[in-house]
């Protein structure tokens, strides 16, 4: 079997859940993979994150040129005629998009059904910038168009694949839910002498609580104002956010001396924060599959998170699943976590066992299978494998 991937986000030095993705898979279908040819495609925005010569012989990375966003654009569009010219068997998108060889079986990761939902929902959901309305125009058509002739979809959760079936039409047996964890550096420490260096040098001076900055962070600080007054003069929120202006909530938060904000912290930096803090809060409004809460169960954080989208089904019984909008039921949740050692150690307990169930290499085996079946399934006059929409 020779396989294609475009793996062009571990070229362009991107942040976000795509990009964990990718940089997780790939390493790991590559190990997985022995007896087959890999053909990495990536291009030179950006110098490849994985190290070309340490690859083992059957893999091999081409690059692409990359002269700016329209070159990019270019290559959505013609990367299928560079994997015709090397015959490629199965073509993988793992970004949302991409388009297949004639002849070619084409996978393609859907990580949720966003993309592909009415364009005035995508639209009123995001700031009403011009380049953020033409890309996301952009995004929903160019995704439209590949997940109706794809082969096979991959998505992250069970969740994302009823979304996906019931917006796009796609049969069931052409949409497959393979979970996933984080990377190996989310675990447990036990030397408590590294956790004392970020403590100092990140200036934690409190017992906290960790969350995203960007994920529902104004019930987070409702349900604050809810606690006792000993709980909250003991603790404090810790936000990390991706972006270097955080929500209006969370600096709220800051100004009255109730929580601390880490602007991008570093990965390293990150696990010991997941390791010290007492619990992680995860009330997302909604997540295709909701990394973040796997990560804190991998190291040792009690999570509270929201009932919206694939939350449940990644947190199961490990965790403390609450309405996203409820406060009331937050501050309830936070307090019982704060004050009741035997359920917070319960809880850890249970979230250890948890987060193994997505640990890789088992989705690359999944993946692998995903390719295999593509194989058996007939040319794509792709029309076939779609019913109408109800």
């Amino acid at each position: 079997m020779r396989i294609g991937i475009d793996a062009r986000y571990l070229s362009h030095s991107l942040v976000g859940g795509v990009h964990t993705y990718v940089s997780l898979f790939v390493p790991a279908l590559i190990e997985r993979a022995r007896n087959a040819e890999i053909i990495l495609y990536a291009d030179s925005k950006a110098a490849f994150e994985i190290d070309a010569a340490a690859l083992p012989p059957n893999v091999r990375v081409e690059i692409l040129a990359y002269h700016n966003l329209w070159s990019a654009f270019k290559l959505d569009l013609t990367l299928r005629n560079v994997m015709a010219a090397d015959r490629i068997d199965v073509a993988h998108f793992p970004a949302n998009f991409g388009f297949a060889p004639p002849g070619t079986r084409s996978v393609l990761t859907l990580h949720d059904a966003i993309n592909i939902m009415p364009l005035w929902k995508i639209l009123w959901g995001h700031e009403k910038k011009l380049r953020t309305m033409g890309m996301m125009t952009y995004l929903h058509f160019a995704t439209t168009r590949a997940v109706q002739s794809a082969d096979i979809v991959i998505t992250v959760s069970e969740y994302s694949k009823r979304e996906i079936v019931r917006r796009s039409g796609l049969s069931e047996d052409r949409v497959i839910a393979v979970k996933y964890g984080p990377a190996p550096i989310f675990q447990r420490i036990e030397q408590r002498s590294s956790l004392d260096e970020v403590r100092a040098r990140l200036r934690v001076q409190r017992p906290f609580l960790l969350a995203d900055a960007i994920k529902n962070p104004g019930v987070i600080a409702n349900a604050w104002r809810r606690l006792p007054e000993a709980l909250r003069a003991s603790h404090q929120m810790l936000f990390f956010s991706r972006i270097a202006d955080p929500p209006a909530p969370v600096m709220e938060m800051v100004a009255a001396g109730h929580a601390q904000v880490l602007i991008r912290p570093n990965r390293s930096d990150l696990v010991a924060l997941y390791n010290m803090a007492e619990g992680f809060l995860f009330p997302s409004l909604y997540e295709g599959l909701g990394l973040p809460p796997i990560e804190a169960m991998k190291c040792g954080a009690p999570v509270i998170a929201s009932d919206r989208g694939s939350v449940p089904e990644v947190v199961g019984d490990a965790g403390i699943v609450i309405d996203a909008v409820d406060d009331e039921a937050l501050a309830t949740a936070i307090t019982r976590l704060l004050q009741d050692y035997t359920f917070h150690r319960e809880l850890q307990m249970r979230g250890f066992a948890r987060a193994e169930e997505f640990s890789w290499p088992k989705p690359a085996d999944r993946i692998l299978d995903a390719y295999r079946y593509a194989l058996t399934l007939p040319p794509a006059g792709r029309s076939a494998n779609v019913r109408a929409t109800s």
